[in-house]
């Protein structure tokens, strides 16, 4: 599909504008960047909506991957026009882009029967999974930032991260929204799905289950005992990495090597 193509091109535009105005001085201005991402948002967004109205909605493998490299992207860009995080364009722009051909070139089959409870359930899901992979790659972010001062290693990378302070406290805020999102979509679950067992839905419930009590786990290590720093840091990739494996995993076994869909 060739708006699969302008939006990835568009993608991989803005990463390079964010890395040329990280060595330029001053910094180019934020249109330089935030236009084509902005674009390729649009595009990305609209290459879903073109294959839903012919062949229905898709939520396999590909499709589930590209929706959260969408939300990804999305929001990425209001981070950036918020604060000072082109790091995090450099990372997310490159990789939505992989996401999107990925879909592009996958088989175009909508999903059995989802009503709008089961839709809900994956809206619910999809946002999560987009806003805790953000909240990831920043504590990666704020690990490397600091073992960087740490070391007194001042990188020009340094210069497209927020202070410390600013960076752990918007890695907290990103973890507040996707575990509501995560509580959302666990009580949607619960109510919405039925036959865990017929869908072989069991251990990707216990994986979810286990990534909300970490999550839940560091919030309240947050709240209670100030939790930070490397702490924090593994905890949140701890998480991530049960709650990958319970959707994108599972979904990897089911659909591309049991070849079950549905």
């Amino acid at each position: 599909m060739t708006i699969v193509l302008i939006a990835a091109l568009l993608y991989l535009s803005a990463a390079a504008a964010l890395v040329r105005g990280v060595a330029r001085e001053p910094a180019p201005a934020t249109a330089w960047w935030a236009a084509p991402a902005l674009a390729a948002v649009a595009l990305h967004a609209g290459a879903h909506v073109l294959v839903w109205r012919d062949v229905g909605a898709e939520l396999h493998f590909f499709a589930a991957l590209s929706l959260v490299g969408l939300g990804m992207a999305a929001l990425t860009v209001l981070y950036d026009l918020r604060v000072r995080m082109a790091a995090l364009g450099v990372i997310v722009f490159p990789i939505a882009a992989v996401m999107l051909v990925a879909y592009g070139r996958s088989p175009h089959t909508a999903t059995d029967t989802l009503d709008w409870r089961l839709q809900l359930h994956a809206w619910f899901a999809l946002l999560a999974y987009a806003t805790l992979a953000i909240a990831a790659l920043l504590a990666l972010l704020l690990w490397a930032q600091e073992r960087a001062l740490r070391r007194r290693e001042f990188h020009r990378w340094l210069r497209a991260l927020p202070p410390l302070t600013d960076l752990e406290s918007l890695l907290f805020k990103s973890i507040w929204v996707g575990f509501a999102l995560l509580t959302a979509t666990l009580v949607t679950g619960v109510l919405f799905v039925d036959d865990f067992f017929a869908q072989h839905l069991m251990h990707k419930t216990v994986l979810s289950v286990l990534s909300w009590l970490a999550f839940g786990a560091l919030l309240f290590g947050r709240w209670r005992h100030g939790w930070r720093g490397t702490r924090a840091v593994g905890w949140t990739l701890a998480a991530m990495v049960l709650l990958v494996l319970a959707f994108f995993g599972s979904k990897f076994v089911l659909e591309l090597v049991l070849r079950r869909t549905g």
